[in-house]
């Protein structure tokens, strides 16, 4: 990655003999020399930087990144946060260099996410964010934390069409530019073992129909990863080091399945 200098701070250098003038960026890396012969600093006199302002622009070179052509916000919990795992692994993360690498110029995402977030808390988060940026792309995958806390389906489903309502907003009024992940079953995670696993999938299945339902009156489409997360059963590559949450590994195949899906958007 290419790092951007600013030039706000110079730092000038006195040499022996010749006392060149040295620019370097707050990095402290020199981008560039002003050498010059007939000048008094021998005598003790301080050159006004005014007058070497043009050939300080000269020998100079300020490099920037361009920004990409398509912004990106994901909003959720821990499984949007990537909980125990690194940043670069995170699935929202890996979408976004997969659509890169298939021409799209998506750049990594803002992200609104915290372990342990319902719904009801992350639409509170998101207002006191006072976030006003619009995005080219939005993700949701919120919904775990309010079946683990036992939260009614009617609760949930009030606080999902609000969300996704405020996801629309973000994509500046765009349904087609939102897209929502499906929750995943942590009942087949290492954490869950020794409770009713059974029971969780019933639950985790009643509020992603839920999700689904709602998506398709916003318009909104809805892409279902939690096949995925029931067939991460038994192999621990598939797990963060907590035994809850998911590794990149299989967060990449969450992505895998979004990335035609966000393309097509």
């Amino acid at each position: 990655m290419q790092q951007s200098y600013s030039i706000e701070k110079l730092i000038y250098v006195q040499r022996k003999s010749i006392w060149p003038l040295k620019c370097i960026a707050e990095s402290n890396r020199p981008c560039g020399y002003l050498l010059w012969a007939n000048v008094v600093l021998r005598m003790g006199m301080i050159m006004s930087l005014r007058l070497y302002l043009p050939i300080f622009f000269l020998s100079c070179t300020t490099v920037t990144t361009p920004p990409h052509q398509f912004s990106f916000l994901s909003l959720g919990d821990s499984y949007t946060i990537g909980e125990s795992v690194p940043e670069g692994d995170r699935w929202s993360m890996q979408l976004a260099g997969m659509l890169r690498a298939n021409g799209l110029d998506v750049g990594d995402p803002d992200i609104i996410a915290r372990t342990g977030w319902t719904t009801d808390e992350l639409q509170a988060a998101i207002r006191r964010a006072d976030n006003t940026k619009k995005y080219d792309y939005v993700s949701l995958l919120i919904g775990v934390n309010n079946q683990y806390r036992g939260q009614g389906t009617e609760k949930y489903r009030t606080e999902f069409r609000q969300l996704l309502q405020t996801a629309t907003d973000f994509a500046n009024g765009k349904p087609t530019r939102v897209f929502v992940l499906s929750i995943p079953d942590w009942g087949r995670s290492p954490f869950a073992k020794g409770r009713d696993k059974e029971q969780i999938a019933k639950d985790i299945d009643t509020f992603n129909a839920i999700a689904q339902e709602e998506c398709k009156k916003a318009g909104i489409v809805f892409i279902d990863i939690t096949p995925f997360t029931r067939t991460a059963e038994g192999d621990t590559s598939q797990f963060a080091d907590d035994g809850l949450h998911y590794s990149g590994k299989q967060m990449k195949q969450w992505a895998e399945k979004a990335l035609p899906v966000v393309k097509g958007l």
